[in-house]
């Protein structure tokens, strides 16, 4: 026999040397072990065990076993990947050594409708649970690539941070002066009243002027709304006017007010991912989908 991937003088051997048989639902393959001359059964779990499982297994059992490969009927080599449900599909070549197995597995009796859908019922529910026991490995795969892009826009927002904090402070100054300047020109315009009404005319002269200072502040407080769509409340005003020195300082100083958001937004965003993701991994619970928002 030629062939066989690399193997010039294989041995073909009958097909009843390697026998499957199933017990319990499970199958049980059935082999003689070349080097220890005895023959050894391997019970398989064909929804999550794979062919290169299977062979580490044999190899395992002998250590004089330095080939161990599996190939279809046609010669085509079977991918280590590929689950022993596939496989015992089909029949197939046991390759062992320089020794070629021909196996044929068995017919299993054809399942009912009902018996076949609890089968796949079965079969999705060990594949969840075979899921859920290699999810740690995922999640602090996971964790480190968090704390990594965490580092990473830290480094990008520490300029930046401190660009903004400058501007803060200008801004704030200037708006705290801006207030100082308004309650001392209310002060002025009180006394100006007061001098005008006691020492230079008569309250009946002042109260027409008054009044129109009183109607006039009025229409500026309705401009105000008119313009920005808001009532005049103080701290709302003040905010308004801090964010306009901000902006413009910001314009100035060449600060991206909109890559900063997005930065800080992205930072939150890992913060609270790392956090739902730490979150299993100390519980011991299944973890949560962190792109969901709460």
């Amino acid at each position: 026999w030629r062939g066989w991937e690399g193997a010039p003088y294989s041995t073909l051997v009958p097909s009843d040397e390697v026998t499957i048989n199933y017990r319990h639902g499970l199958p049980v393959i059935t082999l003689m072990l070349p080097t220890r001359s005895e023959r050894c059964q391997f019970t398989v779990k064909p929804v999550v065990t794979t062919v290169g499982a299977f062979l580490q297994d044999v190899q395992r059992e002998d250590k004089g076993i330095e080939r161990a490969e599996v190939f279809t009927t046609d010669g085509s080599k079977v991918s280590d990947a590929t689950l022993m449900e596939v496989l015992l599909m089909n029949d197939f070549k046991l390759v062992i050594n320089s020794t070629v197995y021909s196996v044929s597995p068995p017919v299993k009796d054809k399942l009912s409708s009902e018996h076949a859908t609890e089968m796949e019922d079965i079969k999705s529910l060990v594949h969840r649970l075979f899921v859920a026991l290699h999810l740690e490995d995922h999640q602090i795969r996971k964790e480190r690539e968090l704390l990594r892009k965490l580092d990473h826009l830290k480094e990008e927002l520490l300029p930046l941070e401190q660009v903004k904090a400058r501007i803060m402070d200008s801004a704030d100054a200037k708006t705290s002066r801006l207030l100082w300047v308004g309650l001392a020109l209310m002060s002025t315009q009180g006394g100006a009243l007061a001098w005008l009404t006691w020492w230079v005319y008569s309250w009946d002269i002042m109260e027409p002027v008054t009044y129109f200072i009183t109607y006039g502040s009025a229409m500026a407080f309705y401009a105000y709304f008119v313009l920005t769509k808001q009532d005049y409340i103080y701290p709302h005003a003040k905010d308004r006017q801090f964010l306009h020195y901000f902006y413009r300082k910001s314009k100035k100083q060449h600060f991206n007010v909109e890559r900063y958001n997005k930065l800080k937004d992205d930072l939150a965003e890992a913060e609270e991912s790392l956090r739902r993701l730490r979150q299993p991994l100390h519980l011991k619970l299944p973890i949560q989908e962190i792109s969901d928002k709460d």
